[in-house]
Formats: C-alpha cells, sequence, structure tokens
C-alpha cells in the first residue's frame, strides 16, 4: 500500500501514516504532467521579461527590485539561506516529515510553477527516511519561512538538487509546516477523545451515579453529532454496568462534572470534527506565491500563504478541549474526596490491625499532580490567531500574522498533558471502584458485567487494563512514582483496539 499524491485527496490519516508508520509515498502521474505545464506558463515569462514578484523580482521590500536573468538561480539559493532564522529546539520526527509530505502534495495540485523533479526529490527522501533537522521556533504563520528554510536546507543538502529560478521561493513560502503538526496533533486529540470516554464511564461507576444522565432522549432533544456519538460511546462502555440496577445511583443528581460528560465530550467532538476538515482542506491546497493560471497562460500575486482558517480552528480545538481536562480533574479531586465520593478519604485502603499503618494519605497527593497539569492544559486554550507580532517589517506591507505554528503548537502539548490527567484518571477511578466493591456498593445482586465485577463490558476491560500496570494501593503502601506506563496505555498509536467500542462515528467526526 502507498500514499499517492494528486494534490487534492490527501487526508489527516494519511499524514500519519506517512510520518509515523513511514507509509511508502507515490506522486500521481497526472499531477507530474500538471506540473509540467505550469512550468511552461514559468519559463514563458521568465522569457518575456514581465515583471512577476519573487520570479523576475526581489521579494519582501525588494519587491520593486528586478532581478539579473543570470543571478535568477543563484537569488532563489540565497532566499533559502537567508531566511534559516528559525530558533529553539528541533520539531519532532514526525513532524518534519509530515511537513515533507505536505510540501510535495502541495506542488503535486500544480499552480506552484516548480519542475517536477522537485517534488520527486522530496518524495524519494521522504521513502528513503530521510528527516532534516527543522527548528521549531520563528514562524508568524504567514509562510513558515524559517522552518520551511531548515527543512529546505537539509533536503537540499542531502539530494544536491539544483534549485531552478521560482523553487526556492516555494519551497520557503509554505505553511507545510504548521498544517503537518497542526493534523498530527488533532489526530492525536480525536483518538484521545475515545479513551477520555473510558476514563469518564469508569468514573461514573466509581463514584455511584445516576445513569439518567446518559437517557437517549439527550441524544434527541439535542442533535449535535458530537454528543450524539459521546452519549453512545458512554451508554456501549457501561452496558452490563451495576449502575442500571435500580436503586443503584447514590443521588438523584450528581455534580456537574459527572452529569454532563456527553455534552462536554461532545463539544470537543464536534470542534475537533471542525478543525480536521479545514486542515484536510489546508493540505489539499496550494499556500504558494505566486500562482499559475493554467486557463489564462499567466502567474499571478496572491495572498495564499494566509492559513486563518486553520489557525482560528485550532484554536477553537483548544478552546473546546479545556472543558473536558478541568471536568476530568474536577472528577478525580472528587473520587478523593470522602464527602463526595462516599469512600475513604484518598481512597484510603482498609487499614491492617497491629501494622500501625493508617492508610490516610493513599492517593490524595495524585489531585496536587492532576490539578498542576490541568492549569498548565487550561492556560494553553488561549487564543492565538488574532495577535499581531509587527506591522512595520517590509516597509509595512507584512502587516498580518495568524500564528497558526503556535496554535499547532500548543495543540500538540495540551493533548499530551490531557494524556497525563487522563492516566491520573484512570488510576483513581480503579481505587475508588475497588474500594466501592468492599462496601458493598457493587454488590451480588448487582447486574454483573463479562468480569463478574459489576462494571460495563467497557468499562471491566479498561479497569483490568490499569490493574495490570498499578495494583491497589492497601495502608502503609507507597504511592507510584511513575505513571509513564498508564500515559503509554493512553497515548499509544492504536488504543480503540485496547480501551475502544466499536460505536459507529457521525459523519466528520474523524
Amino acid at each position: 500500500m502507498s500514499v499517492m499524491l494528486s494534490g487534492s485527496v490527501l487526508s489527516v490519516t494519511d499524514v500519519v501514516r506517512v510520518a509515523r508508520g513511514g507509509e511508502r509515498v507515490e506522486l500521481d502521474p497526472e499531477a507530474r504532467d500538471r506540473m509540467a505545464s505550469a512550468r511552461a506558463v514559468v519559463e514563458a515569462t521568465l522569457s518575456s521579461g514581465e515583471p512577476v514578484y519573487g520570479l523576475t523580482t526581489g521579494v519582501a521590500e525588494r519587491k520593486r527590485v528586478l532581478l539579473d536573468p543570470k543571478e535568477r538561480r543563484s537569488f532563489n539559493v540565497r532566499l533559502v539561506h537567508n531566511h534559516r532564522i528559525a530558533q529553539g529546539a528541533l520539531a519532532p520526527a514526525d513532524v518534519v516529515r509530515g511537513a515533507m509530505l505536505c510540501l510535495a502534495n502541495s506542488y503535486a495540485k500544480g499552480v506552484t510553477g516548480v519542475r517536477p523533479e522537485l517534488c520527486e526529490m522530496i518524495i524519494s527522501l521522504l521513502n528513503a527516511g530521510f528527516t532534516p533537522p527543522v527548528r521549531t521556533l520563528g514562524s508568524v504563520g504567514q509562510g513558515d519561512l524559517g522552518p520551511m528554510a531548515d527543512l529546505a536546507h537539509g533536503l537540499l543538502e542531502r539530494s544536491g538538487f539544483v534549485l531552478a529560478e521560482n523553487e526556492g521561493l516555494a519551497l520557503v513560502n509554505s505553511n507545510a509546516f504548521t498544517t503537518a503538526w497542526a493534523s498530527l496533533a488533532l489526530a492525536d486529540a480525536a483518538r484521545l477523545m475515545d479513551v477520555l470516554d473510558v476514563a469518564a464511564a469508569l468514573d461514573l461507576e466509581a463514584f455511584g451515579a445516576n445513569l439518567t444522565s446518559l437517557h437517549p432522549v439527550i441524544a434527541e432533544t439535542r442533535p449535535y453529532p458530537g454528543l450524539v456519538y459521546s452519549l453512545a460511546r458512554l451508554r456501549s462502555l457501561l452496558a452490563g454496568s451495576y449502575l442500571w440496577a435500580p436503586g443503584a445511583a447514590r443521588f438523584l443528581q450528581d455534580p456537574l462534572t459527572f452529569r454532563c460528560i456527553p455534552q462536554v465530550h461532545g463539544a470537543a467532538r464536534d470542534a475537533l470534527s471542525y478543525a480536521l476538515a479545514v486542515a484536510a482542506t489546508e493540505m489539499n491546497s496550494s499556500q504558494a506565491n505566486p500562482v499559475v493560471v493554467l486557463a489564462e497562460g499567466r502567474i499571478v500575486s496572491v495572498g495564499n500563504f494566509d492559513i486563518g482558517p486553520l489557525a482560528a480552528a485550532l484554536d477553537f480545538a483548544r478552546v473546546a478541549l479545556a472543558p473536558v481536562v478541568t471536568s476530568a480533574n474536577e472528577r478525580l479531586v472528587k473520587l478523593l474526596q470522602a464527602p463526595f465520593s462516599g469512600l475513604p478519604a484518598g481512597l484510603a485502603g482498609p487499614v491492617v490491625a497491629g501494622t500501625g499503618e493508617t492508610g490516610e494519605d493513599a492517593l490524595s497527593e495524585l489531585a496536587v499532580a492532576g490539578q498542576a497539569i490541568t492549569v498548565e492544559a487550561r492556560l494553553l486554550a488561549a487564543p492565538v490567531s488574532y495577535e499581531l507580532a509587527s506591522s512595520v517589517k517590509a516597509e509595512g506591507i507584512e502587516d498580518r500574522t495568524t500564528n497558526a505554528p503556535l496554535s499547532a503548537r500548543r495543540l500538540a502539548e495540551m493533548v499530551g498533558l490531557i494524556a497525563r490527567v487522563a492516566a491520573i484518571e484512570l488510576v483513581v477511578a480503579a481505587q475508588a471502584i475497588d474500594l466501592r466493591r468492599a462496601v458493598g456498593d457493587i454488590g451480588a445482586d448487582a447486574i454483573l458485567g463479562p468480569d463478574g465485577l459489576g462494571l460495563g463490558r467497557g468499562t471491566g476491560r479498561a479497569y483490568r487494563m490499569v490493574r495490570e500496570l498499578v495494583p491497589f494501593i492497601r495502608a502503609g503502601d507507597t504511592l507510584p512514582h511513575d505513571l509513564e506506563p498508564v500515559v503509554g496505555l493512553v497515548t499509544r498509536g492504536d488504543p480503540a483496539s485496547e480501551l475502544e467500542l466499536p460505536v459507529d462515528q457521525p459523519g466528520g467526526a474523524q
């Protein structure tokens, strides 16, 4: 199997397959023909001497300077070198590979005017597993100039490819870096939502919650796609749970963070669905300037490097994820507090007589870790797409920014932090479930799930997986200092096979 680049059908799933799975990439023959036709327009324009931005003229404040025909090719090399202004740590390898893929696909659209050989060179190095070093900081989102210059330099140095007119500009004046990072982060966020459903469902059993909050009438009366899907998953995860038995619920109404799980998760899913659709559009678009208009046989200057839609969609996704993580943290804190849970404070295990152990600390301190991580995650939700860095560069013509790279990077960081809160949530819920069994809330007369514990068919499976990694904490036991195995369970490449149940996804939600 391979991913075929045509400039119009690349998907977020394809980006994940290539960037992380090493899937082979090929160029559609028709795309190669389109690129050759567009290049012919470039060559004709070069022969005519017509002023065209970045082709026969300089760029930015030197846009009025006509290039000496003998220096046009060396000018493109200098463009790459002079834009290597990126700073900071190196980007993850999967982001760089994703950027190479998105860049090649944008060329396959056939409007940038580069030769097909440039696109084929990128694909060849991608298939060979080459990942050039690319620094993360230094782009305001109007073309990822700094990171893309790093990428271009690495590709050219490795391949020995000789740039022609327009190709240096086409390499750096692209948002492929942001598009790739955004796509990977959104894919991770969508996958994490499935695990968050599992943790939330386990919380309901751990709390002894009232499952009227999952009544089908919710979907009938508020038919948002994300809400409908989240509700169906939660009900499926809890199929067979003791909570469906009459009188199992401890309260008529639970705190909102327990009662409104399908609404909160549904809103996040709808936001992610929108952002995923925007990312798919962006990766199948040309972000270049100028653009070849084949039908007119000419080249026009445009602003396609402005990816405001993606920047705003990423902001939207983070804003919608913030209530998910704050609700998850609030649930785990309430499970640790006796007045809310009805269980021992800190979910302390039974004290063994004569040991001198009190069990007073138990899991209490996990609340501190959860709160600290949640604060970081929530602060990353602040929108950035309306920020303006400066309006004076390039004689005032570069007076707008999207900050899309920052928006993408913040989403990736936020997803990583939420995964850690979910890991704590799972450990706390498993401890509470064991204690609730001990006090008889999950008794022999309950509706038993397939695991015989009175848990749902999905929550029971999740409980067992957590218990394989973290045992029940008894009085005097040391709290696990390292929850990385549970974090790995949450962030694993295909958690669907372990923590997810097969519920049909609504249209456009992935």
